[in-house]
C-alpha cells in the first residue's frame, strides 16, 4: 500500500523536538528529504542522519513516510477562533483575477496570475481543480471550459507527468481560501 501523507504546520521543527524520527533520504546519494521523516523503526544511516535507503524503495517496502510541511500562511493565524473565522468567510473569488499585485501573494498560484485572470476560480472545487492543472500532467487543461476541465482532471491519468490527487488539490485550496481571507483583514 502506497500512502500519503501531510501534515500542514507553521514550523515543523516545533513537532519534531518532541517525536523520535528518521529523516527520509531523498534519493540514491546522501540527500535528506525537504519534509519526509519516519516516525517508526526503518534502516538508519548513522553517518548522514537520515533513512539507509531512498523513499521510493523505503514505500515499495512498506514504510511509512510522512510529509511534515512548513506553510508559513499558519503564522497568520491568532488562535483557533480567528482561524475559524477565517475559514467561515467566503473569499472574494474576483481578486484573483482583477489585483495581480494582491493574488501574487497566495501560496500555491501566486505564480500564475495570468492563467488566474483567464480561467477566474471562483469557488474552493474550482481552485481545487486550478491547483491540479498547473502540474504538468494536467496542463493541458490549462484555459479549457471548467466542464472540460471536470470531465477529466480527477481520472488519476499521470502519463503526462506529475499529477495532484484530488484531496491534496482540495486541502491546498482551502489554504488558498484561507490565505485569501487573511490577506483581506
Amino acid at each position: 500500500m502506497s500512502a500519503d501523507i501531510d501534515i500542514d504546520l507553521p514550523d515543523r521543527s516545533e513537532l519534531l523536538k518532541f517525536i523520535k524520527h528518521i529523516p527520509a533520504r531523498l534519493n540514491e546519494t546522501d540527500q535528506k528529504h525537504n519534509s519526509g521523516v519516519y516516525v517508526t523503526e526503518i534502516p538508519h544511516d548513522v553517518v548522514n542522519g537520515c533513512a539507509a535507503i531512498d523513499y521510493h524503495r523505503a514505500d515499495s517496502r512498506g514504510y511509512f513516510k510522512i510529509d511534515l510541511l512548513n506553510v508559513g500562511v499558519y503564522k497568520l493565524i491568532k488562535d483557533t477562533t480567528h482561524y475559524d473565522e477565517m475559514l467561515s468567510v467566503t473569499p472574494t473569488w474576483y481578486k484573483l483575477w482583477e489585483d495581480s499585485d494582491w493574488a501574487k501573494q497566495l501560496i500555491h498560484v501566486g505564480n500564475y496570475t495570468q492563467l488566474l485572470k483567464t480561467m477566474k476560480p471562483d469557488s474552493v472545487q474550482r481552485m481545487a481543480a486550478f491547483i491540479s492543472i498547473i502540474r504538468p500532467g494536467k496542463s493541458h487543461l490549462q484555459n479549457k471550459p471548467w466542464d472540460e476541465v471536470f470531465a477529466s482532471v480527477w481520472d488519476g491519468d499521470d502519463s503526462l507527468g506529475y499529477t495532484f490527487k484530488k484531496s491534496h488539490s482540495l486541502g491546498y485550496a482551502q489554504l488558498v481560501a484561507l490565505h485569501m481571507n487573511l490577506l483581506n483583514e
